[in-house]
């Protein structure tokens, strides 16, 4: 007991709500529900939980994470709701003494168990048809200052702890949400490739239509890292538990989870530094920078790149560093800082050139940033800057043209991509009948793509039509776009979306 609120408790409290006693009742009807018959709360220990910061006793948490997920429509967690013991009950933000304000990083022993309960809650939502979108996106300031010191110490890996006696060792955390059970190197090699088919759907079709899949992959991981495994099966199975938490955020992002996506990234950057991959966590934490970029915050998406690049240590590769340049680039691109972004894409497009001669293996996660995405990269960010000097609307046209000219390989998602930067840099251009003919060839794909951020990007280049209105081929292509744009579904950030 802290003997402060727990004001995290309390803001959920007041958003689902009830009354002390309705939720007291809904505590025991749901706990009876997941086989708890025996508890007994009445609402005067409620009270407790909220004045005071009372933690209430398994399996309580978890009955109220279920309870408020439900209610509001989002994932809630444990961490969510200031249920987590070690004294950092209740804190947040703007306390005066949270320590970490937005419930990162917590223990090396809790990523498992935060890895399971939040995706559990996730396939809930899914099930249950709601939509998991009303949650708070944490500023990115906030995210990167709670997880300096975290992501720049080298973790006590618990797969490398000493086993004596027990080669394999459950982890009671897991029991109640996965039936765990040892795996080798089969069945590691099988999630692996899982993984890539997995990665290849979502670049060719979006995220929509895979996500639950691979939510629920990424829980049953969660379920066999509640087992300690030997530290080389272990290292891996935390390689894939992160490479599918950075597919869950990415597939969360592309079609309108913000909040959801955020949180995966986090999880991601978690289990890669489990595995002892800094450079998979500073990836993971990049991706949250440009989810940022596409939410119109900019600043923050370089707060978090400072992160990712600082906390990835000395094994970045020049490659992964030319991708983490370019997101830098956009994002300064979006502040109008012609200059820097210039500079920034300059130093991306050397470090691209000089890993042609090295010789060490990329990791799969990055296999896919190719010659073509460095160029759709860079138009991305000339047509960003075009909207604050038209002059660079030249340069995102000529980078977007040698992208297009190398995508063969079905990532029709990027594709799609480098059409409406073509497009709305030949508007910016004045050139309407080259920018109408890409945007009918980003039209034409679309419907087969389930992914938001290409929409949200379609609006953003049918905005710079409104100047040829009167041309009859404009006129009758911002109609077409008006009947095939899906109906808005409450506010969002513009900007830009990200190249994927």
């Amino acid at each position: 007991m802290s003997g402060q609120p727990n004001t995290r408790l309390a803001d959920l409290f007041g958003l689902a709500g009830w009354s002390k006693g309705e939720l007291a009742r809904l505590v025991n009807k749901q706990a009876a529900a997941m086989g708890h018959p025996q508890l007994a709360t009445d609402t005067s220990r409620v009270r407790r939980w909220i004045d005071v910061g009372e933690i209430p006793r398994d399996p309580v948490p978890r009955v109220l994470a279920a309870l408020f997920t439900e209610r509001l429509g989002r994932v809630v967690t444990i961490e969510d709701l200031g249920l987590v013991r070690r004294g950092r009950a209740g804190k947040r933000q703007g306390d005066g003494s949270a320590e970490h304000p937005d419930g990162v990083p917590w223990a090396p022993e809790r990523t498992a168990a935060v890895l399971t309960e939040f995706t559990g809650m996730d396939l809930m939502l899914n099930r249950r048809g709601l939509v998991g979108a009303g949650a708070a996106l944490a500023a990115g300031s906030a995210l990167s200052s709670a997880m300096h010191d975290w992501l720049h110490t080298d973790p006590a890996l618990s797969a490398d702890a000493p086993v004596v006696d027990r080669p394999l060792h459950a982890d009671p955390a897991g029991f109640d949400r996965y039936e765990a059970a040892p795996i080798g190197y089969e069945e590691i090699e099988e999630l692996e490739r899982s993984v890539e088919v997995f990665r290849a759907w979502d670049a060719a079709r979006g995220g929509g239509l895979q996500r639950k899949a691979v939510v629920g992959q990424l829980n049953e991981v969660g379920g066999m890292l509640a087992y300690r495994h030997p530290p080389h099966l272990q290292r891996r199975l935390w390689g894939v538990a992160a490479n599918l938490a950075v597919l869950a955020g990415w597939m969360s992002h592309d079609v309108g989870l913000e909040p959801t996506a955020q949180k995966y990234f986090v999880i991601a950057a978690h289990a890669a530094r489990e595995g002892g991959d800094r450079p998979r966590a500073g990836e993971a934490l990049s991706r949250a920078a440009r989810q940022m970029v596409h939410l119109g915050r900019p600043d923050e998406a370089l707060d978090l790149m400072k992160l990712a690049q600082s906390g990835s240590g000395d094994r970045l590769l020049p490659r992964t560093r030319a991708m983490f340049h370019t997101i830098e680039a956009w994002a300064q691109a979006s502040m109008g800082k012609g200059q820097a972004m210039r500079r920034t894409l300059g130093q991306a497009e050397d470090l691209f050139v000089s890993d042609r001669t090295h010789t060490e293996e990329l990791p799969n996660w990055m296999q896919t940033f190719k010659d073509e995405d460095l160029y759709g990269m860079q138009a991305l960010a000339y047509r960003t800057l075009a909207e604050h000097e038209p002059g660079a609307a030249a340069h995102a046209q000529y980078y977007a043209e040698k992208a297009l000219a190398l995508r063969n390989d079905g990532r029709e998602r990027s594709k799609i991509f480098d059409h409406l930067s073509m497009a709305s840099a030949c508007f910016i251009a004045d050139d309407p009948e080259q920018a109408d003919r890409y945007a009918r060839l980003a039209l034409m794909s679309m419907g087969s793509n389930s992914s938001r951020r290409t929409w949200d990007r379609l609006r953003e280049m049918y905005r710079l039509t409104a100047e040829y209105a009167n041309y009859p081929r404009i006129q009758q292509l911002r109609e077409e776009i008006m009947l095939a744009l899906p109906k808005a579904k409450g506010g969002r950030g513009g900007g830009a979306s990200a190249q994927a």
